[in-house]
């Protein structure tokens, strides 16, 4: 199943050549300079705002520093008045840098590196920044305090909304079985910044280390982390579900780049793709208990933060012998 990016280009790599060169993605060469700018004081205070365009701050190995590249955006929030000229650095707008992994020093980014998120943005102004800042790939609008998806059946979906270019991103995540990389179209999906350890693998890691080859449910599967870290570990068996379709689709992205080949459905029935050693379903884990007909040694939660998971639990349970909640 081969799958492209929603914009055409070719997003969507495998991530063992994704892994390659990932230590040089965001390294400045010796010639790179960065900017003495400071955040928090107004950005027209230190800089003629005029004299900044892809030109201001660049390298001839085609590098910025991201206080440069974030100036150049907040130029041109500042000239289509989203922001005044008190503006500064610190209050701009969120930059999701398109390959997210832990590094110790600001990242010097280079073409299409980085989506950007404000709640204040709007379509003319982010069209312009995509066309004018040759770094930034998309731009959102949207509360990052507010987390994308949906929570439940009986709940609305929430979702930032895209106004200009690509919002594809991959976030690289270490587990004890080898290197993930979750690809996400981060308007439909929620942001997770670069951490060194990840809780939620920490977790996992405690309870695969008590099966050998588990069959696994991945309840709440969201973009497939948890699933496919359980498929690197040697599982047998593992069912990825989900409610949210988006979440789904992402689920399938990921599969096959971290190298397990999906088959889409053709069945008719609630089955979405398969594959070795696992299925894709999109239901209210309430009602899978009638789709698939074994019991897993593991079934894992993991919701919202806040949502009560009694209800997911009490239907993990009749899948699974241990529900482990994430």
């Amino acid at each position: 199943m081969e799958i492209n990016c929603k914009c055409g280009n070719r997003c969507i790599k495998p991530v063992s050549e994704v892994l390659k060169d990932i230590d040089l993605f965001y390294k400045p060469c010796n010639n790179c300079k960065a900017e003495n700018i400071k955040k928090f004081s107004p950005l027209a205070d230190q800089i003629n705002l005029d004299k900044i365009d892809n030109y201001f701050g660049s390298c001839k190995c085609g590098k910025r520093h991201l206080d440069v590249v974030m100036s150049h955006v907040l130029k041109v929030m500042i000239d289509e008045g989203i922001k005044d000229k008190k503006a500064n650095l610190r209050n701009s707008c969120i930059p999701l840098v398109t390959l997210g992994y832990p590094i110790n020093s600001p990242p010097y980014l280079s073409e299409n590196s980085l989506v950007i998120l404000s709640n204040e943005m709007d379509k003319k102004s982010a069209e312009r920044i995509v066309k004018e800042v040759g770094e930034v790939k998309g731009v959102l609008k949207g509360d990052i305090r507010k987390t994308v998806g949906i929570k439940d059946t009986d709940s609305n979906p929430h979702v930032y909304e895209l106004l200009a270019g690509c919002d594809l991103r991959c976030d690289i995540i270490q587990t004890p079985y080898g290197a993930l990389g979750i690809y996400k179209y981060q308007h439909e999906i929620h942001v997770e910044f670069p951490r060194i350890e990840f809780p939620k693998i920490e977790i996992l890691e405690k309870t695969l280390k008590n099966y050998d080859r588990p069959a696994v449910l991945d309840c709440t599967c969201g973009p497939g982390t948890l699933g496919i870290t359980c498929l690197k570990a040697g599982a047998r068996k593992v069912i990825f579900n989900d409610i949210w379709n988006p979440a789904i689709e992402t689920t399938l992205i990921n599969l096959g780049a971290n190298g397990f080949p999906v088959k889409p459905s053709d069945s008719g029935d609630e089955l979405i793709a398969s594959g070795d050693k696992f299925e894709v379903y999109s239901m209210d884990i309430r009602k899978l208990v009638n789709c698939v007909d074994e019991k897993f040694d593991i079934c894992i939660v993991d919701t919202f933060p806040g949502v009560d998971t009694t209800e997911f639990v009490e239907a993990a349970g009749k899948l699974g012998k241990k529900v482990v909640v994430i």
